[in-house]
C-alpha cells in the first residue's frame, strides 16, 4: 500500500515547533499500515524538518540560538539578499538540516522514540503557510 498527501500547515513564527500530532491528525492512512515507512518532506527553500527532542522546549529554543550563530545574517559575502536579511541564511540552514525525515511504521504508528518528536524548522521571520508531502508505504 501506498498513500500519499499535502498537508498545508499554518504559519510558525521563527524557530523550531514539534509538528507531529498534527501530521499524524491530518494523515490518517498511517492506521492501515503494519509495517511501512513514512516520508516527510517540506517543500521549501527556507525552512527545514528534523526530528529531535519533543519533552522540553529549550531544545528547540537552543536550536534556534545555536544555528543562528553558526549561519548568521547581514553577513557581506551574501549576493543573494532580495527578500530581506533572513533570506539567504534561512537558505543554507534548510540545506543543513535537510528537507525530509523518515519514520518506520509498526502497526499503524509512528516507531517514534519516547522523546523524539519531528520539528518544523522556520528559518524566516515571516514564513508562512508550509507545505508538506507526506507518504506512507508498506504492508
Amino acid at each position: 500500500m501506498v498513500y500519499q498527501k499535502e498537508i498545508s500547515l499554518k504559519p510558525y513564527k521563527r524557530g523550531f515547533h514539534i509538528i507531529t500530532e498534527t501530521i499524524i491528525k491530518e494523515f490518517p492512512e498511517l492506521n492501515h499500515i503494519k509495517v511501512g515507512m513514512l516520508q516527510v518532506f517540506i517543500k521549501h527553500t527556507s525552512a527545514s524538518l528534523t526530528i529531535n527532542e519533543n519533552a522540553d522546549p529549550s531544545v528547540r529554543v537552543d536550536f534556534e540560538s545555536h544555528i543562528n550563530t553558526m549561519v548568521p545574517e547581514n553577513q557581506p559575502y551574501y549576493i543573494h539578499t532580495y527578500e530581506g536579511a533572513d533570506d539567504m541564511p534561512a537558505h543554507i540552514k534548510s540545506s543543513l538540516m535537510g528537507s525530509s525525515v523518515q519514520i518506520p511504521i509498526t502497526n499503524g504508528r509512528l516507531n517514534l522514540g519516547t522523546w523524539q518528536g519531528i520539528y518544523l524548522c522556520e528559518h524566516r521571520d515571516y514564513g508562512g503557510a508550509r507545505q508538506l508531502v507526506v507518504t506512507a508505504f508498506g504492508a
